[in-house]
């Protein structure tokens, strides 16, 4: 449970306190997660809600790791890339799609945490398994509809997608949405740094005055 929280506080670090992840945060985000994905594996780590939540946390690197291999395969080897603008604007989606579905599992920790401190009893049916899984599910979901948008968005500005003859409606609506997103983002951020800090510091006060 140490290293649990240890990886915990890094991801916070990572995700909630920098204002962008730097490559000593990613590498050392990259190998906490492979390092708490082998801890969850064991049987001596109890399925509960927690640790269902910091799976997926665990998981979302995965994002980060295909990114990074990515381009590091193509810098190796020199690899002609037959559309740039495309793969430019997916491997910065999938660090986008990494970050917010850090930032937002992060915080239901942070909620959970919040739960159990102050209200044990009256939260224990809302802090099960399933509904653990059901929360990571449509984080992800939400998360990879997001990255869609914003990868056709990006590819309309870049040009290199012409527009739809049978339904550019669809594509005008698509980049509207894409751009109230990105906006919507930068201060759900905003919104979500502070609930967690607020739940951290009832829950310490709390602690301490136990």
């Amino acid at each position: 449970m140490k290293d649990l929280r240890r990886y915990l506080v890094l991801k916070y670090i990572q995700y909630l306190v920098l204002s962008s992840s730097n490559a000593a945060s990613t590498l050392l985000g990259l190998l906490g997660s492979l390092y708490v994905t082998i801890i969850l594996q064991s049987a001596k780590v109890s399925s509960k809600s927690t640790a269902v939540l910091i799976a997926s946390l665990a998981k979302a690197d995965i994002l980060v790791s295909v990114s990074v291999a990515a381009e590091m395969v193509a810098w190796t080897f020199d690899v002609a890339i037959s559309s740039p603008a495309f793969a430019s604007a997916l491997l910065q989606n999938l660090l986008t799609a990494n970050a917010h579905i850090s930032a937002l599992l992060l915080s239901c920790v942070a909620l959970e945490a919040y739960l159990i401190t102050f209200f044990p009893t009256e939260s224990r049916h809302l802090r099960t398994v399933k509904n653990a899984r059901r929360t990571s599910r449509i984080i992800w979901l939400l998360v990879a509809a997001e990255c869609i948008l914003f990868q056709m968005d990006d590819l309309l500005k870049a040009g290199s997608t012409p527009a739809p003859i049978c339904s550019p409606l669809v594509f005008y609506f698509s980049i509207r949405a894409a751009a109230l997103l990105r906006s919507l983002s930068y201060f759900l951020g905003i919104l979500l740094r502070i609930v967690n800090v607020y739940f951290y510091y009832k829950i310490f006060f709390s602690m301490s005055n136990r």
